[in-house]
């Protein structure tokens, strides 16, 4: 499961190039710089909304549009209507595909989205691969760096791939879904059409349609009628537990 064909449509980006020869999908991130510097082509066929900073060394496509406050350093390859918006921050050697979304406080460095892939509200995504369709909920985090020194291992069925990569965060397949807040640790691999619920620290491969979800229950505790805050203004005790709106 961890070749670029086993979790990507590679007819969903124009850069299909850069998996040529990849023995593992996380390869192409070994030639993702150099495959940019040979390939763009500085262009702006975007549409401005305020004032953005965007580098010499620059392609957006037709249709694209770039809010206030982005800053695309580049080098960089951003496709077709898209949108990249307030405040996002695309570091060195991204790719964008077609109709994808970049969203309001996102920071891309070192990382590829296909066709449609959604980025859209507080995520982190470092040295990564997202496939078509994927998506990332409010504040996903993908980690691309471990806490000790070394290269990225992936971890499946107890055994221990060396990718060869200092910094690693993620592949995500094609369809995926990871929920709020969820952490991708470094050396993730998310088949197609899996789901990571929200607030999930997943670290490992997660083979196509899976899901990963905590096992942690919710507390639920019944407060007494003395406690503060549950006697209405004549000392009476409301009928029920709900507080009214303010």
């Amino acid at each position: 499961m961890f070749e670029a064909a086993d979790l990507f449509d590679l007819s969903q980006t124009e850069h299909a190039e850069v998996f040529a020869k990849c023995a593992y999908g996380w390869d192409a991130l070994k030639g993702l710089a150099a495959y940019i510097d040979a390939h763009v082509r500085p262009a702006l066929r975007n549409r401005c909304e305020g004032v953005a900073y965007i580098g010499e060394r620059v392609f957006i496509g037709a249709g694209t549009v770039v809010e206030d406050g982005v800053m695309i350093k580049g080098p960089a390859i951003i496709g077709r209507n898209c949108q990249i918006r307030h405040n996002a921050y695309l570091r060195e050697n991204v790719v964008v595909g077609d109709d994808c979304v970049v969203g309001n406080a996102c920071e891309l460095k070192n990382a590829l989205l296909f066709n449609r892939a959604h980025v859209s509200h507080f995520n982190y995504v470092g040295d990564s691969i997202l496939g078509y369709r994927s998506h990332l909920g409010a504040g996903v985090k993908i980690s691309n760096v471990k806490i000790f020194p070394g290269h990225v291992m992936v971890e499946v069925e107890g055994k221990r791939i060396d990718t060869g990569l200092a910094k690693f965060g993620a592949l995500v397949g094609d369809r995926a879904e990871v929920g709020c807040n969820a952490v991708l640790n470094p050396g993730t691999i998310l088949g197609r059409d899996t789901r990571v619920y929200p607030n999930v620290n997943w670290r490992g491969a997660l083979a196509a349609g899976g899901i990963a979800k905590n096992r942690a229950q919710v507390e639920v505790i019944v407060r007494s009628p003395s406690d503060p805050g549950l006697s209405d203004a004549s000392g009476a005790t409301p009928s029920g537990l709900g507080t009214d709106a303010a």
